[in-house]
């Protein structure tokens, strides 16, 4: 089975981690936040700004892998604040459509950097 590990140029550098793998059809997303390609931080403060760039990433990550957002088959959501629920789930909404994949989300005390408020990590498969 072959093993890629996918480098996106449009997507800010990855440090200590890769930003996905593709083994065979399956690719697997780390977890996504709300850096710009440069490396700042998107939105401080504005969960909306900051879902966004995290979908915007998990979408050109997965386009580097030669999938797309219609690929996932699962997400993993960790949210800081439970107030975002809802927010973030009418943001999904506009990245996903009917079958939805299977997701999972966890509200957590922090991210690994204070000011993320969301992180989204995912698994596709490419037909």
């Amino acid at each position: 089975m072959t093993r890629e590990v996918i480098r996106p140029a449009n997507v800010h550098p990855a440090t200590g981690y890769s930003h996905a793998w593709k083994v065979g059809n399956t690719v697997y997303v780390a977890g996504q936040v709300a850096l710009a390609r440069e490396g700042r931080l998107v939105g401080p403060g504005d969960f909306e700004a900051q879902a966004v760039q995290v979908f915007e990433n998990l979408k050109a990550v997965l386009e580097a892998a030669g999938a797309s957002l219609e690929n996932v088959v699962k997400t993993t959501v960790f949210l800081t604040h439970f107030a975002h629920r809802d927010k973030f789930r009418e943001i999904r909404a506009r990245y996903f459509k009917e079958p939805f994949p299977a997701s999972t989300l966890v509200f957590v005390e922090s991210l690994a950097q204070p000011d993320w408020l969301i992180e989204v990590e995912a698994i596709a498969v490419v037909d």
